[in-house]
């Protein structure tokens, strides 16, 4: 039954993705997105994020929200990240 929700919210974004273009922050194109704690080792959580509901928000503009420039995945829907934490990273 899992399956069949997160099939069906995945459809539904791709569908809302083709219709939608959403404009990214100031400094949103420089956040990273990652998958391994290695890569946030070094950085300080700065709080999480998800994909609201019916909404087609890029996760790097929800990042830059609460101040992060890294973004650590911890739900992805066939390739999409759907919620994460967001982290402060040195350069």
């Amino acid at each position: 039954m899992r399956d069949a929700l997160n099939l069906v919210a995945a459809t539904s974004l791709v569908m809302v993705a083709g219709c939608v273009t959403t404009a990214l922050a100031p400094g949103a194109s420089d956040v990273r997105i990652v998958r391994s704690e290695a890569e946030i080792a070094s950085c300080t959580a700065v709080g999480n994020v998800r994909q609201p509901p019916d909404q087609n928000v890029d996760m790097r503009n929800l990042t830059v929200g609460v101040g992060g420039n890294t973004l650590f995945a911890t739900e992805n829907v066939m390739g999409t990240v759907m919620a994460g934490v967001a982290y402060r990273c040195p350069k």
